[in-house]
């Protein structure tokens, strides 16, 4: 869906160029220019290449070799009105092809991932429980008291306030509320498997370090560009205070 957009997106911005310019642009001086001496000298120029600017960005991001000559070449043929050599069937098959493989590299390569987090995350988990102060739970979730509060401790339809940081299982941060600045409020239960279970066990003021199998995380499809398939989630939580955030904020400020 989102190459799709990108195409659409480009043959919009051509478009554009079609209707924009004020002279006409000749095949022959485009194909003869030199990149080395393209003067930006008056509107229209400037306008030429801030719109090649973006339909290059949006190629770019296809991430594939395209062949320049025949893009010039249909883009040319395209403003000048000239007899396309693709019909529009044979374009569409062309640009089907090229999504279809895209999506199965994508799939492959989201399956090799998974795989790979799954035989890490299991030798980390092994490795994890073995360690002194942590605990195993029945549903697997890991845990270590770093500092243990004396406050109650919330129910699963509670709303809580905590300062968290999350890390992959080799370090790589993916969120902190710590360098947002901000502690975060939301309903136990809203959150996922790992942080429902976990968080019940804490009393207010305390502090824990969770370890989360993919199954109480995000699983098999996993969250964003930084968590893939199947990723073991590591947590330092800090349980603030249970319920709306403006009575969180008093306390942390105290």
């Amino acid at each position: 869906m989102y190459i799709k957009k990108t195409i659409i997106a480009v043959t919009a911005l051509t478009m554009l160029a079609a209707c924009s310019q004020q002279t006409e642009v000749k095949k022959a001086e485009v194909k003869n220019a030199a990149p080395a001496g393209l003067q930006l000298d008056n509107d229209n120029a400037k306008l030429s290449y801030a719109i090649g600017m973006d339909i290059g960005m949006s190629l770019k991001s296809l991430k594939t070799d395209l062949d320049r000559a025949a893009l010039e070449a249909a883009i040319n043929d395209r403003l000048d009105g000239s007899k396309l050599k693709l019909s529009k069937e044979d374009a569409g098959k062309a640009k089907q092809a090229f999504f279809k493989k895209q999506a199965e590299s994508r799939a492959a390569a989201q399956k090799a991932a998974g795989e790979k987090n799954k035989t890490d995350g299991a030798a980390f988990l092994a490795e994890n429980a073995k360690k002194k102060g942590v605990t195993t739970t029945k549903s697997g979730l890991q845990y270590e008291v770093l500092k243990q509060g004396d406050g109650a401790k919330p129910k699963a339809t509670d709303k809580v306030t905590v300062n968290y940081r999350g890390t992959l299982i080799d370090g790589t941060e993916f969120d902190s509320s710590y360098k947002r600045g901000k502690p975060v409020t939301f309903p136990l239960n809203g959150v996922i498997k790992g942080w429902t279970e976990g968080v019940q066990l804490m009393s207010v003021g305390s502090k824990y370090k969770f370890v989360l199998p993919s199954d109480l995380a995000y699983g098999p499809r996993g969250a964003g560009p930084k968590i893939g398939p199947n990723s073991v989630l590591v947590f330092e939580v800090e349980l603030i205070s249970i319920g709306d955030a403006k009575t969180a904020a008093k306390k942390a400020a105290k």
